[in-house]
């Protein structure tokens, strides 16, 4: 199996706004109902609990 590159917590000009953070941030928001240009940090502890883990579970599964 080849190994995936990590995921590295900056944007590259190359990837922009279809970079993978941005492109699971959007679905997120989407499926919660949260606009798009919401920040993280300010949503509420339960979802910000459920968005920290959909992060972990996708670039952890990226990575492995």
């Amino acid at each position: 199996m080849e190994e995936q590159p990590e995921i590295l917590n900056s944007v590259s000009d190359e990837t922009g706004q279809f970079d993978a953070r941005f492109i699971l941030w959007r679905k997120f928001c989407a499926d919660h109902g949260i606009p798009a240009d919401s920040l993280p940090s300010l949503l509420s502890n339960e979802i910000k609990a459920e968005w920290e883990k959909l992060k972990e579970r996708e670039f952890r599964s990226k990575s492995a």
